[in-house]
């Protein structure tokens, strides 16, 4: 199979879908792997590296979607790619499409078969080519939360944790998956007083069990989410229901009752934010203010750390896309039905359930076009 790797295109997205391990791993295989001319810069990633195991290097995006049979890439592809897709081509790639409708439109359109990490999913619920960059994205979140608290940053000038005699930052983490459980690994580490709130009872044991008395577990409901956020100096969003649009658990209202320099981060912004006031934003432009409240809701956290995202993703994805090049996608689909729920659009019709619900469109059970 010919496989494409283009350069990323988004705002300050610095990661790339084949590190030069796993494109050796394609070679290996009898595979030939396209790569577009410096598409790992950002990862500190040469050109040299990639022919160094086999790669072949075009000078266009063009010449790579034009080449391959399959695309990896990291984020959804933009506006100005989807001219570049390929009828019935496969894209194996992040692509969230709940929040991007327009996408959803010419995946259709163009018949091409969307392999997306963030559905592929295990036995017991796990989304395993999701956790590394949640993993990333939950540990920024404080980060940069803790940098918006700052007043030449238009927090309360408050330190996360505090110093003695002068109260700690009130963290709230709404949501105890693999985003909210590694927020709170370096919220706790800060110093900070930390909250998380869940809707499962069982992960909340969990949470206390691993955290023991250094965290507050709160059983989520409306009531709990108004309490716990109207306290707190930074709230984080970290809330995922796999395919489908993160529901807005934060209110306009809540926000408005909020106190001044306070500070949202909605890591859930690329499946729509679980914050009703919150867009996506970028690296370039990340924050902006509603009601006197920073919002941080930069939609590809993670390439901000690109070196370690890239390497961290490619020990996730490599696996399952050598299965696709080396059977070819129908039959790696009906031998894995992990990467069966991985497909989102197939021959021109949307095959992930939660997809057609949040985008009104007819679905169609995987099993009846393949068999």
């Amino acid at each position: 199979m010919k496989i494409g790797v283009p350069k990323e295109i988004k705002n300050h997205e610095y990661r790339v879908g084949l590190i030069p391990a796993g494109v050796g791993e394609y070679v290996r295989r009898g595979h030939e792997v396209f790569v577009q001319k410096g598409a790992g810069a950002g990862s500190a990633i040469t050109d040299d590296a990639y022919r160094e195991v086999g790669a072949t290097i075009l000078e266009t995006a063009e010449e790579v979607w034009e080449t391959a049979e399959m695309i990896v890439k990291v984020k959804e592809p933009l506006p100005e790619e989807y001219g570049l897709m390929q009828p019935r081509q496969i894209v194996y790639t992040y692509f969230h499409l709940a929040a991007v409708p327009a996408l959803a439109e010419v995946l259709l359109e163009k018949e091409v078969a969307a392999v997306a990490y963030e559905t592929i999913q295990l036995d017991d619920g796990s989304l395993p080519l999701l956790e590394p960059m949640s993993e990333v994205a939950g540990r920024m979140s404080i980060q940069v939360g803790a940098r918006c608290l700052e007043r030449e940053q238009g927090g309360k000038g408050i330190l996360l944790g505090g110093v003695p005699g002068v109260r700690r930052a009130n963290v709230v983490i709404i949501g105890g998956g693999v985003v909210g459980t590694n927020a709170a690994k370096i919220a706790v580490g800060m110093g900070a007083q930390v909250t998380i709130i869940d809707i499962n009872l069982y992960r909340l044991r969990y949470l206390d069990d691993v955290f023991g008395n250094a965290i507050q577990t709160r059983h989520s409901n409306r009531e709990s989410i108004e309490e716990e956020v109207l306290q707190a100096d930074l709230v984080v969003g970290a809330v995922l229901i796999p395919g489908a649009k993160a529901p807005h658990l934060v209110t306009r209202e809540h926000i408005s009752q909020m106190s001044e320099g306070s500070v949202v981060v909605d890591v859930s912004v690329d499946q729509g934010g679980c914050i009703a006031t919150c867009h996506p934003t970028t690296h370039e432009n990340p924050t902006y203010v509603v009601d006197g409240v920073v919002h941080y809701c930069v939609a590809n956290m993670p390439g901000a750390v690109a070196r370690t995202s890239t390497f961290a993703l490619n020990n996730t994805t490599l696996s399952y896309g050598l299965a696709i090049a080396n059977q070819g996608l129908e039959e790696a689909i009906r031998g894995d039905h992990r990467l069966a729920l991985g497909m989102n659009t197939f021959r021109g019709k949307c095959v992930y359930p939660a997809v057609a619900e949040a985008l009104e469109l007819e679905y169609h059970p995987l099993s009846e076009l393949v068999g």
